[in-house]
């Protein structure tokens, strides 16, 4: 028997339903174009959304070196104090770094947690959230997308997103608050939506408890924050194990950081709003219905989702179609999310490639 024929044969299924994902070499050329696998493309499936990856400013500010070791180690900069005391500005209330979101989330559910707490957490929260969940060993209330009823009595915490990433949708945060903690990931809204983008619940009157950003998307580089009371501080570096026992930041990325948190204003915020009009009515007229009502713009395209994603890559327009399991299957969508870059060319020549498109695939609207 070979060694990993069961790895093989896990792979080989896997394949067989269609379910293959690969990697694809995008070479970034501006904020919105690069070359995929050697083509040229116009890129509307990255996180950018105020175009500051690419900001001249931005990538002057990468200096420095590594940390080389965990922050309570050897690795804690003054840059990190710097740019955790600009966030913190930003929203009123102590802020901690962490490497990713992904870290964020694992920290927050293990350190503010007790085994066998009940936390209600909406249904389409993402993967990191589920994950910490089930390291704190937490008891799950799963609730249906958008749907706080029900919400138990004895809760330690309720977890929803403020913008959903594969929906392009919003809640009603103020309807999961109550006797108990309130939690926000904020990774697709922070620097774009409410006051000073500081994210949906700002934009609703709401102060979560705990609020979970990152620096990757809006902001254009990389890394995370959670902001909250004082004592989430001092919990989150006693016991988030993935902020105890990961590598701190480069300085080079908390540099960039606080460059791009000044440059994240209003007008670019504006700008992006206007991408999202002229997208989203051009889509209107086509006939072609799309979900939420901000820079996420999904459109739910099923088992036809791939061909049309292949399609328009041929038209010149990169655009991922997500797929089961990451959606359930039968709603499979592509996923268009929008930049303060593009400019009314890009966006005029997507919704043109679309409606060949959809007009040569059967069993999907047309124009």
């Amino acid at each position: 028997m070979r060694r990993y024929a069961a790895l093989e044969a896990r792979t080989k299924k896997r394949a067989e339903a269609g379910l293959s994902r690969t990697l694809r070499s995008l070479d970034m050329q501006t904020a919105t174009t690069g070359l995929l696998d050697g083509q040229r493309v116009n890129v509307f499936c990255s996180n950018d959304y105020l175009g500051l990856a690419h900001h001249p400013a931005v990538r002057a500010a990468y200096t420095g070196a590594g940390a080389g070791a965990a922050r309570l180690i050897s690795g804690n900069r003054p840059v990190h104090a710097a740019l955790e005391a600009a966030i913190s500005e930003w929203y009123g209330r102590p802020a901690t770094l962490f490497s990713s979101g992904y870290h964020a989330n694992l920290a927050l559910m293990g350190a503010v947690l007790e085994p066998n707490d009940w936390v209600a957490s909406d249904a389409l929260n993402h993967a990191s959230i589920i994950d910490g969940l089930r390291l704190a060993k937490a008891k799950r209330q799963i609730l249906a997308h958008g749907d706080p009823s029900g919400l138990r009595a004895d809760l330690r915490m309720a977890i929803v997103e403020g913008l959903y990433s594969m929906d392009g949708d919003t809640l009603a945060i103020g309807d999961y608050t109550g006797q108990h903690w309130l939690a926000v990931d904020e990774a697709h809204a922070v620097g774009v939506l409410g006051p000073e983008g500081r994210g949906v619940a700002a934009a609703q009157g709401v102060r979560p408890d705990f609020l979970v950003g990152t620096l990757g998307k809006a902001l254009g580089v990389y890394g995370a924050f959670i902001v909250g009371p004082s004592a989430l501080r001092a919990a989150l570096i006693n016991q988030g194990r993935s902020f105890i026992y990961t590598t701190g930041l480069p300085e080079p990325i908390a540099h960039a950081a606080l460059v791009a948190l000044a440059l994240a204003n209003d007008e670019r915020r504006a700008r992006l709003k206007n991408r999202v009009r002229r997208l989203r009515e051009g889509l209107h007229q086509l006939g072609i219905p799309a979900l939420g009502q901000d820079h996420i713009v999904p459109i739910v395209l099923g088992d036809q989702t791939m061909s049309v994603a292949q399609a328009l890559s041929a038209h010149g327009h990169w655009v991922v179609g997500i797929r089961a399991p990451t959606v359930p299957a039968g709603s499979e969508r592509l996923r268009i999310t929008l930049s303060a870059a593009h400019t009314d060319d890009q966006i005029d020549g997507l919704l043109d490639a679309l409606a060949t498109v959809l007009k040569e695939t059967p069993n999907v609207y047309t124009a």
